[in-house]
Parts: C-alpha cells; sequence; structure tokens
C-alpha cells in the first residue's frame, strides 16, 4: 500500500528546463525511482479481493440477467457485469508484470477464474506486452501492441474501436474450432501460433513459439479455454443452454472488449510513426487521466496512469496514484512529467480523432 513516510523533493523551477525530443528527461527518471522505492511490493489483498471480488460480482449480475423477465432488470445488471467482469479481465495486465513469486498462486486463480471462462488465457498477453515495453520496439512495427493510429485516416478510429465487438465470434472460432484442429493439423498449429495467438493491435507482428516453462502454461491455459469454449457451443447447438443465455454471454464479452479498445485508443497518442523513442518520449507518447471517475470504470486496475506505467513497468496498480501524487509534488511544471496528463477520456478522443484530420 502507499506510504506517506517519504516526502517528495520539491525541486526550484530554475533546475528543470523542458526537455527536447529524443532527450531524456533525467530529473524526472530519477525522481520516479527515487520517490517509489516503498511502492513495489503487490498487496495480497488488495490483488486477490479486488479482482475476484469483481469477478464474483459480474458472474452473478450475468446469472441474475440471463434469470431476469425484466428488459430494465437485464440490461442493468448487464451493464454492471460488463463493469466489472472488465474490471477483473485487467488483471491480465498486472500478471503480465507481477514477480509471481511475490504473489503465489495468482496467474494459476485467475486462469482458473476469470481467463477460461471469458476465453482469455493469460498467454494471450504474456511476452507480447514485454516487447511493447521494450524501448527498442515501442512504437515501431515491431511492437504487438502500438499502430500509428494520429497518422492514419480519421475512420479507422471508429473501425479500430467498433471491432472489438467481434470478439466473442473470434474468441469462439480460436478457442472452439481452429485451436482443436490445430492440434492435428500441424501447418494450421504454427498459423494458429503465429497468427491468432496474441492480444495484438499490429497485424504485422508474428509471434514466435513459446519455449519452457511458458509453453507448458499455454498448452494448459488454452486447453482449458477450449473446454469452455466447446462446452458453450455444444450446450448451445443442443439446446441445454439457451439462445438468451448465449447471446447475453457473448454480449457482456462484447461490452468487455469494447471497453478496453476504447481505453487502448486513448491509452497514447500514437503519434510516434515508426522511430525508436527515447523513455521520456515514450511516456509523452502515453497518457494519465487522475481524475478518480469516470476514470475507475473505463480505466481500473491502475491503467489510468498509463504513461506513469510506462516509466515504471513494475509498480503495482494500487500503487500508481500515490506514486503520481509524490511525482507530481516533486517535478516543476518545466518537467516532462506534466506533459502526459489530460483531462478526460473525452479530451484524448478529440484530441486524437483532430490528430488524424490534420494529417487527411
Amino acid at each position: 500500500m502507499a506510504s506517506a513516510t517519504i516526502a517528495p523533493r520539491k525541486i526550484d523551477k530554475t533546475m528543470l528546463l523542458a526537455p527536447a525530443p529524443g532527450s531524456e528527461d533525467k530529473e524526472m527518471l530519477r525522481q520516479a525511482a527515487m520517490l517509489t522505492r516503498d511502492l513495489h511490493t503487490p498487496n495480497p489483498v488488495m490483488y486477490w479481493g479486488d479482482c475476484f471480488g469483481s469477478a464474483a460480482i459480474g458472474y452473478a449480475a450475468l446469472l441474475g440477467a440471463i434469470a431476469s423477465g425484466n428488459a430494465w432488470l437485464t440490461a442493468a445488471l448487464v451493464l454492471v457485469s460488463i463493469l466489472t467482469l472488465y474490471r477483473a479481465a485487467l488483471f491480465i495486465h498486472e500478471i503480465t508484470h507481477l514477480d509471481h513469486r511475490k504473489l503465489p498462486g495468482f496467474r494459476l486463480a485467475w486462469n482458473i477464474g476469470i481467463g477460461a471462462p471469458l476465453m482469455l488465457p493469460s498467454f494471450l498477453y504474456e511476452g507480447i506486452h514485454a516487447v511493447h515495453h521494450s524501448r527498442a520496439h515501442y512504437g515501431t512495427e515491431r511492437d504487438p501492441e502500438y499502430l500509428p493510429l494520429a497518422h492514419m485516416r480519421p475512420w479507422t478510429l471508429p473501425l479500430f474501436t467498433i471491432g472489438a465487438v467481434a470478439m466473442p465470434a473470434l474468441m469462439f472460432l480460436r478457442f472452439g474450432i481452429l485451436g482443436p484442429l490445430s492440434w492435428v493439423i500441424p501447418p494450421l498449429r504454427r498459423v494458429i501460433v503465429e497468427r491468432f495467438s496474441a492480444l495484438e493491435v499490429n497485424a504485422a507482428y508474428h509471434r514466435p513459439a513459446p519455449e519452457g516453462d511458458f509453453a507448458r502454461r499455454w498448452k494448459v491455459q488454452e486447453a482449458a479455454a477450449s473446454v469452455v469454449a466447446v462446452t458453450i457451443l455444444a450446450t448451445t447447438a443442443l439446446g441445454i443452454l439457451s439462445l438468451r443465455a448465449f447471446a447475453l454471454y457473448c454480449g457482456v464479452v462484447a461490452g468487455v472488449a469494447l471497453l478496453n479498445q476504447t481505453r487502448t485508443l486513448v491509452a497514447h497518442l500514437w503519434e510516434n510513426d515508426g522511430e525508436q523513442l527515447s523513455l521520456t518520449d515514450q511516456y509523452r507518447d502515453s497518457t494519465n487521466v487522475p481524475a478518480a471517475f469516470p476514470g475507475v470504470l473505463w480505466a481500473p486496475v491502475g491503467l489510468r496512469f498509463h504513461a506513469l506505467h510506462h516509466l515504471l513497468p513494475r509498480l503495482p496498480y494500487h500503487s500508481l496514484p500515490e506514486a503520481h501524487r509524490r511525482l507530481s509534488a516533486a517535478l516543476p511544471e518545466t518537467s516532462a512529467y506534466p506533459q502526459a496528463n489530460y483531462g478526460s477520456l473525452g479530451t484524448l478522443l478529440k484530441r486524437l480523432g483532430m490528430a488524424s484530420l490534420r494529417r487527411h
């Protein structure tokens, strides 16, 4: 948990001038490391309670929606299910950064309780996200999580977002049909691993085959997600699971994907066009939205501090608000730090849209 024992060192504004593009804001990087040394330990109560409490509410709301005969109540319960399962699902991001020795069993429990039921096993993100954080790869054609959206035509932005509603169909295809077939068809398996086994936005990215312990985890997680997908498809086809229940499940999964894609749309400015960036410029190309509400709904689990996360990727999500407070107090306005802070989701959507329109 956040500690108040370290007081941030206030810097005279004359000590720091705004760094030029391509250069590092060394004082910001130094302060970020120094002021957060006591914030790196994950709090087990926060992780387990927040993640699985959110999941329990989400599943209960989904079951309530399936059982409800009232349209308004059904809609309300579906909304609750989307918001809470979205929060629980986003712990996949924490899993990619966690030192799992400090939180034993969390990844396994998450995959059993959330990853498999939502057809979102953690192998889809583990390893992939590390490439995105690489100084050499961020924002380049080798980054699986980056597209220069600010340089692309304006119509690509709504298409990028709305395409997320196809997520349930894609996951059923991946884990219910093509995945199991690929286990007995080696050429198909290579295609599935390279092209259909990553949560990516860059279609040019080809994923390498997994190795070692990760390959073993991948097999188990994929098998679990496939069991869920095949079971849902089979029971629906046989009439055991009602079409209404199937549609509501798909609606919740699509809603989770749509929320996440909207958040992704404003997680960066997407202004890099393939050049290798300094860490400071990676920070500037990312965003913080410090306002707690409604940010905790559309960017939960610390992701409203996405730029700060790129500075300190190993910092647990619950430590990010305190880290932001300390750095905001310590660094002057001439630092690069305030340059990544924005007021709202709407502000960022408008900024991205205008950037795309100006270039076309």
